[in-house]
This record gives structure tokens, C-alpha cells and sequence, in this order.
């Protein structure tokens, strides 16, 4: 089996077929692990043990003939989403030796189609950076040149879909976090509707930004586990109750008539000309399919990056301030109540991880609230409603996913604000709540994955899903050659 190019759907004829036993899927993705990931590093926890009691009670329902669409299907699960006697990390010391008592609300919908796990992998700390190298455990690198990160958050879940060392992953998207990596490594990645699928059970940096969504090889694939997961929650009072039959029922009826909207802003001096020659390739490719691009603006953009990093920041303050050491996670040393708590997040928070709690509370504070916070806040409002003008003339906006392709290992680790800018072009999209996918539209001289996003309407997953399905029908994609 060819695991590097191997989908969700093309693996599921495979095993219903009895071309292939869930047991011999799962063991030479494992033997892949084993063998390759030591030169990429996507891997936090392997579950081999787990791995093959979950293949060989999948096999069961399908020789039952009761599989479903995800029964011994190898997924990896990013390593910040709860998983019931597993170690969960968030690729934090201060998580280093947490083991949840329960399962994220997304982990236990997989679980109800019997899916087999392979582990859990890397992200950076926290979710907080753009390139795996925050994880206190497992820098990444990209499998198309491991000299480059894979991007981030969900770098690890992208590596390990690019490297073949699964045929789909869970991944978390704050700000980009999917997408970017999708784009950097190659791969397909979709960030739903913010609300489509349950947050509980992930751990949280930003709650009113993050959410789960899938990382596949195609957008056929992101569909198939964006049906298993999606849906509301009572354990989740942000899930919406948004009703929905089947996110690939548009696969196939292309995308002729379909309008497709090009936002000047995202088009500008700050994104690389090979990056914006292939999107724009990409967009006369859809033209020729019958689609219409309609110019646009959206001028919040010049403002996004600033309002993103003061609403997550704020957030992320928030929630990382449950970490003292007393309930859960690195305990640390001192005489005193207050001494204890600050070795604790001395020892247990990376760099990064600090400066978006100092940022945060910086920006709560007392005579900065108003100044920042709140501006912010009216900013994300202002976002919203240009969104939805833009939404009156057309179906679907085409932009960049990143302004780059994966860059050098250490490039930005000196000049945070350079990466934080580099999300110049997914950070509108969860402040606006919007779905967006990612999928690969060409490679740069030398060689590297170029990604464009399709934004959707809101809970129209299934119009992108289906305009990125299009593309990648007319898409020879090169895989990469670890």
C-alpha cells in the first residue's frame, strides 16, 4: 500500500473490499512511523498497542458488513484534544505527564466509527506559533525539506498526513493553525464553521477562535471526518445546533455559474510573487471551469493581525491562568503559595508562551482595556459585516493561505512579530467565524508546497469543500519523498 498517497475514501474500498485487513493497514503506517519519523519528528505519543486492538475490533464490523466510513481508518489526533488514558501534552512541560480521565467530544465521535489511533503528534506549545518549534517535545520538520518548519500550530498532524504516516489527522485552528501547515506541508486541511464541531475536551487557548477541524490528502477526505465529527453538543454551549446531512453532497456538480471572489488586500506587496502567481493560476483555472471572479476589498485586513493577537492573546491569559501547579500539570517549588505558583509557570510555560499571557494581561488591564481590548472587539464586528458584503455578489472568496512557503527551521525565532504577521492571510477567517480549506495549488522553485484558501459562507462547508474538490481533480500533486 502506497501510504503516501493512500485517502480516507480510496483506503475504505480497500478494507470493504478485503484487498487489505485493518490489521495490515494499521501495522505499515506503524512500520512507517517506526522507521521514518525520527527525520521529521511529528510524533509526541505512538499507540501501537492501542492501535491493534482498534484494528482488530474494526475488522469484526467489516467482516459484519457493519462497517461505517472511518472503521479501520489510521488517523493521528493533535496532541492538545483529550484522550481518555492517553498522555495529552499540548507539547507543554507543564502538561509533560497529564493523562485525561475522559475523551474530547470529536475524539469520541471517531471512536463510535471505529477508527484505529496511531498517536498523538506534535503542535506547538499550547497552540501558541506557526512552525512545531514551540513544543517542548518534538520540533517538526517538513517532510518536503526537513531543513524547513512544517508551519503551526497542527504541524505534526499535516507532517505526519504529508510523510505517509497516516492517511488523516485531527488538527485545532485558532488563527491559521490547520490551514497554514496544510499549505506548508502539501496537504488538505479544513477549519469548520466556528461551532460545527464541539470544543470540549480541547484545550483551550483562545475559546472564542479555536476549533477542531481535519487534515486529509484530499477534500473529499475532509469531508468524510468532518461528518463524523461535527454537530452539537451539550458539553459545548458555543456548538451550534446547525442541521446537516452529508458535507460531500455537492462533490461532483463542479462549478460552473459558481461566483468566486478575489480581495485585493490579500493580494498585495506582503505575498510572495510565486505564491500569488499560483493562486491566481488557480482562480483562471476555476474560470475555466465556468466560474466567475468577481474583484473585491476587504480593508479590515490591513488591521487583522493586531486585532487577532489582542483578542487571542486576552483569551489565552484567561485559560492558561488554571495552571498553578496544584490541580493538574508541573508542580513546582517554593516556600510560599505565591513562590510555588511562579516556579511552576516558570518551569512548566516555553517563551512563547509567556509573551501571550504577558500580552494578554497587558491588554485586560486597567487603562489598556478600552484603548485595546475593546477596539479589538469592534474591529472583529467591522470584519463581519465586510464578510458579509462580500458574500451578497459572491459564493466563495479565493485568497493565499500563507504569504510564504515553509520557511528555513530558525528563521523567525529572533522576531516574533515577523511570525506573527505571517498569518496576515487565515487569522479574518476565525475572527469572522467563517469555514475556510486549504489545498495545494502549485510548488515554488524549489519545490516547496504552495496552499490557497476557500472561504466559505457560514455552515457551507459543503460549497468549499466541493470548489477545492474541483481543483484537486485538475491537481497532479507532487508528494514528497522521505
Amino acid at each position: 500500500m502506497d501510504t503516501k498517497n493512500i485517502t480516507v475514501a480510496g483506503l475504505r474500498r480497500m478494507l470493504d473490499s478485503k484487498e487489505i485487513s485493518a490489521k495490515e493497514a494499521a501495522g505499515e503506517f506503524l512500520a512507517d512511523i517506526k522507521n521514518k519519523d525520527d527525520k521529521v519528528l511529528s510524533f509526541i505519543t505512538v499507540t501501537e498497542e492501542r492501535a491493534m486492538q482498534d484494528a482488530q475490533a474494526a475488522q469484526k464490523l467489516i467482516d459484519a458488513g457493519e462497517a461505517k466510513p472511518l472503521t479501520g481508518i489510521p488517523l493521528a489526533i493533535k496532541d492538545n484534544l483529550c484522550t481518555d488514558g492517553i498522555r495529552t501534552t499540548c507539547s507543554s512541560k507543564m502538561l509533560g505527564d497529564f493523562v485525561p480521565p475522559y475523551n474530547a467530544t470529536a475524539v469520541e465521535k471517531l471512536m463510535a466509527q471505529d477508527y484505529t489511533l496511531l498517536g498523538k503528534v506534535s503542535m506547538d506549545e499550547f497552540a501558541m506559533g506557526g512552525s512545531t518549534q514551540t513544543s517542548a517535545f518534538a520540533k517538526t520538520k517538513n517532510p518536503y525539506n526537513t531543513d524547513c518548519v512544517p508551519g503551526g500550530s497542527s504541524g505534526g498532524s499535516a507532517a505526519a498526513v504529508s510523510a505517509g504516516f497516516c492517511t488523516a489527522a485531527l488538527g485545532s485552528d485558532t488563527g491559521g493553525s490547520i490551514r497554514q501547515p496544510s499549505s506548508f506541508c502539501g496537504v488538505t486541511g479544513l477549519k469548520p464553521t466556528y461551532g460545527r464541531v464541539s470544543r470540549y475536551g480541547l484545550v483551550a487557548f483562545a475559546s472564542s477562535l479555536d476549533q477542531i477541524g481535519p487534515i486529509a490528502r484530499t477534500a473529499e477526505d475532509c469531508g468524510i471526518i468532518l461528518n463524523a465529527i461535527a454537530g452539537a453538543d451539550p458539553k459545548d454551549a458555543t456548538s451550534k445546533n446547525v442541521p446537516f446531512t452529508d458535507f460531500n453532497e455537492k462533490l461532483g456538480t463542479g462549478v460552473s455559474g459558481m461566483k468566486i471572489a478575489i480581495p485585493k488586500e490579500f493580494y498585495g506587496d506582503a505575498v510572495d510573487e510565486e505564491v500569488r502567481n499560483a493562486v491566481m493560476n488557480a482562480a483562471h483555472e476555476y474560470e475555466k471551469m465556468g466560474a466567475k471572479l468577481v474583484d473585491c476589498s476587504i480593508s479590515t485586513l490591513r488591521y487583522a493581525v493586531q486585532a487577532y493577537y489582542l483578542i487571542s492573546s486576552a483569551e489565552a491569559a484567561s485559560n492558561l491562568s488554571r495552571y498553578d501547579g496544584i490541580k493538574y500539570g508541573l508542580r513546582g517549588e517554593g516556600h510560599s503559595f505565591d513562590e510555588m505558583i511562579r516556579d511552576s509557570r516558570n518551569r512548566g510555560f516555553g517563551d512563547e508562551v509567556k509573551r501571550r499571557i504577558l500580552l494578554g494581561n497587558y491588554a485586560l488591564s486597567s487603562g489598556y482595556y478600552d484603548a485595546y481590548y475593546r477596539k479589538a472587539l469592534a474591529l472583529k464586528q467591522k470584519m463581519i459585516e465586510e464578510y458579509n458584503a462580500v458574500f451578497e455578489q459572491a459564493d466563495v472568496i479565493l485568497t493565499p493561505t500563507a504569504p510564504t512557503v515553509a520557511y528555513k527551521i530558525g528563521a523567525q525565532d529572533n522576531d516574533p512579530v515577523k511570525m506573527y504577521t505571517a498569518d496576515i492571510c487565515t487569522v479574518t477567517v476565525n475572527i469572522a467565524g467563517l469555514p475556510a480549506i486549504n489545498t495545494t495549488c502549485g510548488y515554488d522553485k524549489n519545490g516547496m508546497p504552495i496552499g490557497m484558501s476557500i472561504v466559505g459562507k457560514r455552515f457551507d462547508e459543503a460549497t468549499i469543500i466541493n470548489t477545492a474538490d474541483a481543483f484537486e481533480k485538475t491537481f497532479s500533486p507532487v508528494r514528497c519523498t522521505l
